[in-house]
């Protein structure tokens, strides 16, 4: 028995439709970027290959080192606003690799930013300042630190440098206190760290969040003098996580003898003049900022401050490998120009848009009529897929390489075979004796099982792939993920119902040569809806046909 056609198509291609002008305007919309951001080996850049060394001749480099090294330089590359760079890490202890892969930036500045150990300083706090940049018109004076001389002035010569990541000096004259009210802390990049100040310098610089500006003295302590870290509650097991540190000796006694000044100094709370607080600064940026109640003796000190469980955790990490125990050597220095990326690019779209004509003729062909669906389909699939990559680009910062390039290419096959199975079911239910309104219905219904059993296979091994892999084949992983997904979503919500649309047309249901179901292809013919196989219309003209006896 045929089954009822209860199908709706107008809702799916009312859903597609919707989803389709909500990806285009998000895509689209004016004022942001509508771009596909391009990888290494498509716009060009440079790669850098990096082999830890530790400090200490014989010491064996720990996983925690590497993962730490690797945060600090992509903190690093991200300030050169380029979000799509690549940091990964290829083996283990001694024999570890870091690889640092830049989009469109010069190879000097990349070689010179990550091979540098990061750095960790102590410094005191002279003064708190607003993170908005200074307006040379209203010329405030900032109130006098009770820990250092009277802050003199600005002077309204002093030049406007908002943006820059940090400031220093050897004193702290009335120009350099200018550049640091200039300085702007609600701009990302002056926040973003990467830069290792120098501690003997005085320095102007922004909390990690920005919501702080600071001025700081000289630093104390060097990150090199701490030689543990970690991060608990309280011995008595009351109030929050904080953090416990242990000094080599230099660092002990800078310690004792900076925390007994600083803390003979009145706390003077979230003012102007912190008074007993020092900031602990990592790459030129300020990570935690706490107070000294107490002279502390001894090595050993505890940071306190509301933290939570990560919170704490964060810093202890900060604080143990701030001044890495490694050095970087760079063994290898890649550099891929644009126009070598533009090549790739170009044979990538060449060799994709080739493969997807080569298909769409052989729809045509085979397929007739529904071939047209299943080019339309295809077309319908790479917009969403474009749609897709530059959405992801702007909220996530996917960047596509030659190897996403080559995940789209396959998922042109993927695309294909979905349509080709629905069809082939259409005409199996074609030759059971069901019309083309109930074939398209029926057939369908068997097809999309198999549709997405292969497409669960496929989005399996993308998932898998993109999990245990690194690099580029990550990018092949995701696009091969997404175009599966993309593959699902038009052939449930276009291709099935704009089939089901033109099956209930009359010149469809006439089963003519150019609807590709004509009874070549299926076995009978295609008549108002119904079918009669060959065998059958032979048998009943064999029972028209009978001999008259002569009278």
């Amino acid at each position: 028995m045929a089954p009822p056609v209860t199908s709706r198509p107008a809702r799916g291609l009312i859903a597609l439709l919707i989803v389709l002008v909500g990806l285009l305007a998000w895509a689209f919309w004016p004022g942001t970027p509508n771009t596909v951001r391009l990888g290494l080996d498509l716009q060009g850049g440079t790669q850098v290959i990096l082999v830890p060394k530790p400090v200490t001749a014989g010491a064996e480099i720990t996983d925690e080192q590497l993962q730490q090294t690797v945060a600090i330089i992509r903190q690093r590359v991200d300030g050169l606003g380029v979000a799509e760079a690549e940091v990964t890490t290829q083996g283990s202890g001694n024999g570890a690799a870091i690889i640092v892969s830049v989009p469109g930036a010069e190879q000097d500045r990349v070689v010179d930013l990550v091979k540098r150990t990061a750095l960790l300083d102590f410094r005191p706090v002279d003064t708190l300042l607003n993170p908005q940049p200074f307006d040379i018109n209203a010329t405030p004076t900032p109130e006098p630190s009770a820990s250092s001389s009277p802050t003199p002035t600005p002077s309204p010569t002093t030049t406007f440098v908002p943006g820059t990541s940090l400031v220093q000096s050897p004193d702290n004259s009335p120009d350099y206190q200018g550049k640091v009210l200039a300085l702007d802390c609600t701009n990302p990049e002056a926040y973003t760290g990467g830069i290792p100040d120098d501690p003997a310098l005085w320095l102007g610089t922004c909390e990690r969040t920005g919501e702080v500006k600071y001025n700081l003295e000289p630093a104390f302590i060097k990150g090199s003098n701490v030689t543990g870290a970690t991060a608990g509650l309280p011995q008595n097991g009351v109030g929050s996580w904080v953090v416990s540190l242990e000094f080599d000796s230099e660092g002990a006694k800078a310690l004792a003898a900076a925390s007994t000044k600083l803390s003979a100094l009145p706390d003077c709370g979230s003012g102007v003049s912190p008074c007993n607080a020092f900031a602990i600064v990592l790459d030129g940026v300020v990570v935690s900022a706490p107070r000294f109640n107490e002279p502390i003796l001894g090595g050993q000190a505890q940071i306190e401050g509301n933290f939570t469980a990560q919170e704490a955790n964060d810093l202890a990490n900060v604080l143990k490998y701030g001044a890495l125990p490694v050095t970087l050597d760079p063994v290898d220095i890649t550099s891929v120009s644009p126009t070598v990326g533009n090549d790739q690019l170009r044979a990538g779209i060449i060799a994709g848009l080739l493969g997807l004509v080569l298909v769409m003729i052989y729809l045509m062909i085979y397929y007739r009529a529904l071939g047209i669906v299943a080019v339309i389909s295809l077309i319908m699939a790479g917009a969403f897929t474009y749609l897709m990559i530059v959405v992801f680009s702007k909220t996530i910062g996917l960047t596509l390489t030659l190897a996403g390039v080559a995940g789209a290419i396959v998922a042109i096959g993927i695309t294909a075979d979905s349509f080709i199975v629905y069809f082939e079911r259409i005409r199996d239910e074609i030759r059971e004796g069901r019309s083309l309104r109930q074939a398209c219905e029926s057939g369908w219904v068997r097809a999309r099982r198999t549709l997405l059993a292969a497409d669960f296979v496929s989005l399996l091994a993308a998932a898998v792939l993109y999990l245990l892999s690194v690099g580029s084949v990550r990018g092949f992983a995701f696009v091969l993920g997404l175009t599966t997904i993309i593959d699902i979503l038009v052939a449930f919500w276009f291709t099935h119902p704009l089939v089901v649309l033109i099956g209930r047309t009359g010149w469809m249901q006439k089963g003519s040569r150019w609807t590709g179901l004509d009874a070549d292809r299926v076995g009978g013919h295609a008549l108002t809806g119904e079918v009669v196989s060959k065998s059958r219309r032979r048998q009943n003209t064999d029972q028209e046909t009978v001999e008259v006896p002569s009278p």
